[in-house]
């Protein structure tokens, strides 16, 4: 959520961002909120008025009292209560309209970052720069699940019967690569510095809508029925709620952080052919990072986000190309934000595999997450990435280290959390 007194003070950069998000359909809310913001602060302005001549007021019928001038007093006191029937019409026509200008402004997009490139789509994103050498090898790749099944490690006719679509089970050296994967995750953001944090997976609806737009909750989340509860998306979620209606020492960021959780995601629209098996599913596992900072550092975080999902990647021998997402492809709350993608031999080109986000102030505005400097109080930044989310770094991992007798090797930055295994062996 942009700043108020910004949009009341630059209404044409704010029209002009929705137009480069392709959101004209939005362009009418600015004016609307400028009209209801002028009515409220008018309605804050004259009641204002009635409370200073209130206690003035009373300051002189207790005056008259002393003096005996209890007609004078009395024809005060009738003047107060008149006012004070306006004062209550004025309080709850300035709580209404504050409220509207809230829920308005909550649907206004963030403003973006000059650097983002204009587009309308995720066909417009922009490749920024490619690490390690795509290959692709001699023999031909089997579709994700086909190399699970050979290992046995994949069961989705067992999980549609006790789920639905959208889940799966995971067994033996599979169900182990995976959870190698998150635990080398955290261990590797842990060396980086960041503060390892199991999070609630559940939170409530001040939370879902301090951290992202309507659109997205209502495509992304589950309700839990008769609870003020949603399931998590991801553990940024409940991370940045955190630290929510928070006043933070200056010294003491940026705080740092890195997460794992379950997910759980509605995933509504198409599901292609290419995002079968364990690429687009209702729950998943991973390792998130968030970083809650000064504004004048969100920059030089948001560039050490994305490197190091890269470089954990490369450390796994999967090449990685990084994309800077387009206007249109943003988020209503974020400032700029970046895919990482990794290479598929089978397909022969790069799919993703993580997202970083710097979101400036705006999840800080809407949760209240304040920093206290020497120069007063501001809201602080947040920016988010995902470290590794092992279902489609299962397919990336597979594919790119499958040998052509089917077995899988395993880099050695894994193989301790693999028991030492330098391969996978085939079952079938």
């Amino acid at each position: 959520m942009i700043d108020l007194k910004f949009l009341r003070e630059n209404p044409e950069t704010v029209k002009q961002n929705m137009k480069n998000k392709f959101q004209e359909h939005k362009l009418p809310l600015v004016d609307e909120v400028i009209e209801l913001d002028e009515k409220s602060r008018k309605a804050k302005q004259e009641a204002d008025a009635l409370r200073a001549n209130r206690n003035a007021i009373s300051k002189q019928i207790g005056g008259l009292m002393k003096e005996g001038k209890r007609d004078e007093a009395m024809a005060l006191k009738e003047q107060v209560a008149k006012d004070a029937e306006r004062l209550a019409a004025l309080e709850t026509e300035e709580r209404e309209l504050s409220d509207k200008v809230t829920e308005i402004m909550m649907k206004i997009p963030n403003i973006i970052d000059p650097s983002v490139p204009i587009g309308k789509d995720d066909s417009c994103n922009v490749e920024i720069e490619k690490f390690g050498e795509p290959h692709v090898p001699e023999f031909e790749v089997p579709y994700h699940t086909e190399i699970m099944e050979r290992f046995e490690g994949i069961d989705l006719d067992a999980a549609g019967k006790v789920a639905g679509n959208g889940f799966y089970y995971l067994m033996g050296d599979i169900a182990r690569l995976h959870s190698a994967v998150i635990s080398y995750a955290r261990d590797f953001m842990i060396d980086r510095g960041f503060t390892y944090c199991v999070p609630p997976f559940m939170i409530r609806s001040n939370v879902v809508t301090g951290v992202m737009s309507f659109e997205e909750m209502d495509a992304m989340m589950y309700k839990i029925e008769g609870e003020d509860l949603y399931l998590i998306g991801t553990s940024e979620h409940s991370m940045i709620g955190k630290f929510i209606d928070t006043i933070n020492d200056e010294e003491k960021l940026p705080y740092t952080l890195t997460s794992y959780s379950p997910c759980f995601r509605k995933e509504k629209g198409a599901h292609g052919i290419e995002e079968r098996g364990v690429y687009r599913i209702h729950q998943f596992e991973k390792q998130e990072m968030i970083v809650v900072c000064k504004p004048e550092e969100s920059k030089m975080w948001y560039e050490r986000l994305w490197q190091n999902t890269v470089d954990l990647f490369r450390s796994l021998d999967v090449p990685v190309r990084t994309l800077e997402c387009c206007s249109g492809d943003l988020a209503d709350l974020k400032v700029k934000s970046c895919d990482v993608e990794a290479w598929s031999p089978r397909q022969k080109k790069y799919f993703e595999v993580g997202s970083c986000s710097n979101l400036g102030d705006a999840q800080a505005r809407r949760l209240k997450i304040r920093v206290k400097g020497k120069d007063g109080k501001y809201f602080a930044h947040t920016l988010n990435n995902t470290v590794v989310a092992p279902p489609r770094m299962l397919i990336a991992f597979l594919e790119n280290n499958l040998n052509a007798d089917g077995s899988v090797n395993i880099p050695e930055a894994l193989r301790p959390y693999m028991g030492g295994k330098e391969k996978l062996i085939p079952k079938n």
